[in-house]
This record gives C-alpha cells, sequence and structure tokens, in this order.
C-alpha cells in the first residue's frame, strides 16, 4: 500500500512529463493571446463607442484579471489533474515554501482583487500618486501601469495603493473638472472679466457644458502689490482632452482679455531698477 510520500513523488514525477509541461505552457499561451487579442478589440471598440470608452476599459480589466487567475488555475486541475491527497500532501509544504518566496507577489495579487472592488479609482481615472499625475491603463495582477502625460508609463505595485495616498480626478466618469487661471489687476471691471471667460469657456469645442462653469475671484498679495486671481472651472468632455482644453482656454483667454484692454497686475518698480 502506497504512502502519502510515494504518492506524491509519483505525483511530483507525473507533472513533470514533457507532453503535460508542453500542454500546460501551450494553455498559458492561449490565455495572454485571448488577453491581447481582447485589449486590441477594446481599443477598436473605444474608437466606435467613445462615450463609453472608460465603461469599456473597465470591463476590459476586469475580463483580463479573471482569465490569467482563474484560467491559469483551471488549465492547471484539466491538465495535470490533482486529487484531493496529492493536494493536501504537496500543497502545504508548497504553500509554505511559495509563501515566503513570493509573498510579495500574492500581496500584490490580493491587492489587484481590492481594487478592483473596493474601486477607490478605474481604468481610464486621472489620479495622482506620489509624485506621478497621469490616467490609470491598466490594473494587473501584480502591478497598475499609469500613462503620464508626457507619455511615460509608470508601473506600480498594487501593495503601494493600499497604503498610500491616491486622488482620483474624475472617479469613473468621462468628463472631469479642469481650473484655468488668470490674474487681473485690482482696477479692471470683473463683472466683464467673468462675461470675457465665461464666453471663451463655453466655445471651446472641448468644454462638457451638461455641468456648471463657475469663476471665482480672490484677491492676493504679489510682489508688494495686490491682484485679482480668477479661477476659471469648467469641466472637460473627455479627460482625454484635459490638457487640450486647459491650452484653449487658457490661449484664448489671455487674447480676449488683450483685446479688451483688460489690464493685468503691475509689479512696483525696484528703486534704483532702469526701466
Amino acid at each position: 500500500m502506497e504512502t502519502n510520500s510515494e504518492k506524491s513523488v509519483l505525483y511530483v514525477l507525473d507533472i513533470l512529463k514533457i507532453d503535460k509541461i508542453i500542454m500546460f505552457a501551450l494553455a498559458i499561451f492561449a490565455i495572454v493571446l485571448f488577453v491581447r487579442l481582447l485589449n486590441h478589440w477594446s481599443i477598436y471598440v473605444q474608437k466606435k463607442f467613445s462615450s463609453k470608452r472608460l465603461m469599456i476599459l473597465q470591463v476590459t480589466t476586469i475580463i483580463s484579471f479573471i482569465a490569467y487567475l482563474f484560467g491559469s488555475v483551471g488549465f492547471f486541475y484539466i491538465i495535470f489533474e490533482p486529487t484531493k491527497e496529492i493536494m493536501v500532501a504537496v500543497g502545504g509544504t508548497a504553500a509554505v515554501a511559495f509563501g515566503f518566496a513570493l509573498k510579495d507577489l500574492v500581496g500584490s495579487v490580493i491587492a489587484g482583487f481590492i481594487l478592483l472592488f473596493d474601486r477607490p479609482f478605474q481604468v481610464g481615472d486621472r489620479v495622482e500618486f506620489d509624485s506621478y499625475y497621469g490616467e490609470i491603463k491598466s490594473i494587473g495582477l501584480r502591478t497598475v501601469r499609469l500613462q503620464t502625460l508626457d507619455d511615460n508609463q509608470i508601473t506600480i505595485p498594487n501593495l503601494k495603493f493600499l497604503s498610500d495616498c491616491v486622488s482620483s480626478g474624475n472617479t469613473g466618469a468621462l468628463d472631469m473638472m479642469i481650473v484655468s487661471t488668470f490674474y487681473v489687476s485690482i482696477f479692471e471691471d470683473l463683472s466683464k472679466v467673468k462675461d470675457i471667460l465665461y464666453e471663451v469657456v463655453i466655445t471651446s469645442r472641448f468644454a462638457y457644458l451638461e455641468k456648471n462653469v463657475s469663476i471665482a475671484f480672490e484677491e492676493i498679495a504679489i510682489s508688494n502689490t495686490f491682484a485679482i486671481k480668477v479661477g476659471v472651472k469648467a469641466y472637460v468632455l473627455d479627460v482625454k482632452y484635459e490638457k487640450a482644453f486647459q491650452s484653449d482656454v487658457v490661449s484664448r483667454g489671455n487674447l480676449e482679455l488683450n483685446n479688451h484692454g483688460i489690464k493685468r497686475p503691475i509689479l512696483p518698480q525696484v528703486q534704483g531698477e532702469s526701466v
């Protein structure tokens, strides 16, 4: 009668059969290929239905996550057919060994599940984390990929997001508030300034006009003089146009203010300084 140790040895020898290893490798390759094809299909569908871009990204991420995790485990059971006794005999020792060797990886996988279901941010969100700001491109088994506005891709371990603070600018929504700042002289007609900048915002092709445009004034001190700080708060229709919208508002806003003769803060000349 075979002991548990003998069964474990026979099972390990069975696992090492070349045909099963090749089958398992092909199965993992099939999962990777499926996820890549899914991502390509996702990009195509996003172009067709741009208003649903974030939802498509989020669904793609969840399907990819499930495919990697449950697909690899499922194929392992199907190909290697471990019995309950073997799993108990081999699994205990393997779990301890892998637990010490791969504790960070396992922790990141668990953190990935938490990020998907607790949802402090979602794929497509504009987030600020540590010194980085950009769009969440994917939430994987081990890492989150963030693309900065200058097109750099930052890879961050999932575990980092459970212990550090992260801020999301749009929290799953397609639109997002953008704040543009202007400075004018304290002697200017602020109602006129407000009308000019309001007109600039609502005529921008990137503006999302289903939400209110807000313009706030604040008197501040700059280099021993006073000025009016103008904060223009408006929503961009899609976060991917964030910088385009802000550049449009700032460039056209400055042009219109100058065209209407709106003066900017005049800094006092330091004594002894030549003009």
